[in-house]
């Protein structure tokens, strides 16, 4: 018999909250970061009477589906995956700038998760809720370490938000042709592709990451979801032609989705190295030789309309996608997701006294807009 793989058996580290650190400055970050985003809304709402979202405006799709626990083994057995178990899920697909732009404006993308009927002590703020909200990019690490490093990031990105779209395509494809540069040495850059490098590929193929770190029960972690049915597995990598196409993304999710279904398994990453899995730097990927993620749900989607204006209307204009929507038990981890929390409740106040449009969310499958 084999012996059993070490990355497996090696056991997970328990959190302690001597692993996060705020920096003295961090409450004048956070309050930043708010603002920033906040004009991102501002500068579009003027422009085109909408409001929208600060970042990942553009969605390409959504899809109703079911989430599956199996029976897990006890490390993996830990909150909402604490016992087996169905759930109504909705997922929004998106790309991130908070303008609408091209698809040809190759920006990284973004799966935004919504669990419906998850019970368990809950997060500060959503109480009286029964969600459980994944945040996720195409990416295994964020692109910049802390919330700092994102707050000047943003900056700039806001001041462009609305202008330049000409010049937005250009830096696109210089990116582009980089990371070809890069992957063809076994590299991948996610600050490069963060300044619109991201390759012209099928958004269904892509592998959508937490890239920073959450609670685990009494351990932590990060979280992915991949594709794992024949039909999607077969789009990773997959060229996609976007020439002419501006929501070329969306048009092709629809199409996949109008004949054929799709499977994704939810993983997670148990931390099992605190040096080499750290919660206060989401630049870095976590080695998956020394913890691989390992799969504890199945989201089944069946053949459905993905993308329509009143599909858009329900979930970009109906709900919010929040990661401090949740339960304790997966309380999300470090500055970038602490600054989150004032930041995206803002950012949902906005898009709903705009809009008139009550932003609720839901407490069964009755409630879903789709």
């Amino acid at each position: 018999m084999p012996a059993p793989d070490a990355a497996l058996t090696a056991a997970p580290l328990p959190f302690s909250p001597s692993l996060e650190s705020s920096r003295a400055d961090e409450a004048a970050i956070e309050a930043g970061l708010a603002e920033t985003m906040l004009s991102i809304s501002r500068t579009t709402f003027e422009h085109s009477g909408h409001a929208m979202r600060s970042v990942h405006a553009k969605s390409h799709g959504f899809l109703r589906g079911i989430l599956s626990v199996p029976d897990l083994p006890p490390e993996l057995a830990q909150g909402m995956f604490a016992r087996p178990g169905r759930y109504p899920v909705v997922i929004r697909l998106s790309t991130t700038p908070g303008d609408v732009l091209d698809d040809n404006v190759s920006m990284p993308r973004g799966m935004a998760l919504k669990v419906v009927g998850v019970s368990g002590a809950r997060l500060p703020g959503s109480e009286d809720d029964t969600t459980q909200d994944f945040v996720l990019g195409n990416s295994p690490s964020f692109n910049t370490r802390d919330a700092a490093g994102f707050l000047a990031q943003l900056k700039p990105i806001a001041a462009t938000t609305d202008r330049a779209p000409g010049l937005k395509k250009a830096v696109s494809a210089l990116s582009r042709g980089t990371e070809r540069v890069l992957e063809a040495f076994g590299g991948k850059s996610a600050t490069l592709v963060t300044v619109a490098g991201q390759r012209k590929t099928h958004i269904l193929g892509d592998t959508f990451y937490s890239q920073a770190a959450l609670l685990y029960g009494e351990n932590y972690c990060k979280v992915c979801v991949a594709p794992v049915s024949p039909g999607l597995v077969a789009l990773n990598e997959a060229k996609l032609d976007l020439a002419g196409k501006p929501d070329g993304l969306r048009e092709a999710v629809n199409r996949h989705f109008s004949t054929e279904g799709g499977e994704w398994e939810l993983r997670v990453q148990l931390a099992t190295d605190g040096a080499a899995m750290p919660i206060e730097d989401a630049s870095v990927a976590w080695p998956e030789d020394r913890s691989p993620y390992r799969p504890v749900a199945r989201i089944v989607v069946a053949p459905q309309e993905a993308w329509s204006p009143a599909r858009s209307a329900a979930v970009d204009d109906g709900l919010a996608f929040n990661p401090w929507h949740g339960l304790s038990a997966h309380r999300p981890l470090g500055s970038i997701m602490r600054t989150r929390r004032l930041a995206y409740a803002r950012s949902t106040l906005f898009r709903a006294e705009r809009n008139g449009r009550r932003i609720a969310e839901p407490r069964s499958a009755d409630d879903l807009p789709i």
